[in-house]
């Protein structure tokens, strides 16, 4: 790797916690040069503008949220397992790095959504992606027998989606814990009662 390319990663490495706790719009200069010792001159030699810096810190904050699920699929045989390798990253998810601050896709969504429309294309990427994994994940269950056929995977994988983010931000917001533990307990249930054969 590249001097240039080192100083990028560092600095996007550095800045992605700032900007998914802080936000596009309260994530500052100073903030960017306090987290990485860095002159400004520095790391607008490395990237365009603020924008740049923000889309690639997006990236990073996502890559490492879509690694510890991956890790934990990874040891799973069957599509129930799969499905629940998102749940068991989002309940412990105010512990790790990546979630402690939120989750980057409601965090960043919320903010751009009519503000910047470069980022609102990055959140809506991935959360096309996301749901996209999990239809998969149903559809492989439904081929091996293990899920009802009848249940649509489109729409359960926008449920399971909409289930884990809103009892994440209701907990996040509130500082309650329970707004989570009750969605996803609810989530694990209508995999076994609704989805499961």
């Amino acid at each position: 790797m590249k001097k240039a390319d080192r100083t990028k990663a560092f600095i996007t490495e550095k800045t992605a916690p700032i900007f998914n706790r802080k936000g596009f719009a309260g994530t500052s200069l100073t903030d960017m040069t306090d987290a990485t010792g860095l002159t400004k001159g520095s790391i607008y030699g490395n990237f365009e503008d603020k924008d740049e810096v923000a889309i690639a810190a997006f990236d990073h904050n996502m890559t490492k949220l879509v690694e510890q699920v991956r890790g934990l699929q990874a040891t799973e045989r069957t599509a129930t397992g799969k499905l629940k390798a998102f749940i068991a990253v989002y309940r412990e998810g105010m512990q790790m790095p990546v979630l402690a601050d939120g989750c980057p896709i409601i965090n960043i969504g919320c903010e751009v959504d009519d503000t910047h429309p470069q980022l609102k294309e990055k959140v809506s990427g991935a959360l096309s992606r996301w749901h996209k994994s999990i239809s998969a994940i149903i559809q492989q269950g439904k081929m091996q027998g293990e899920f009802k056929n009848e249940v649509g995977s489109n729409d359960f994988a926008s449920l399971m989606i909409a289930m884990i983010e809103g009892g994440f931000t209701l907990s996040k917001i509130s500082g309650d814990r329970s707004y989570l533990d009750q969605s996803l307990d609810q989530l694990e249930e209508l995999i076994q009662t609704r989805l499961a054969r």
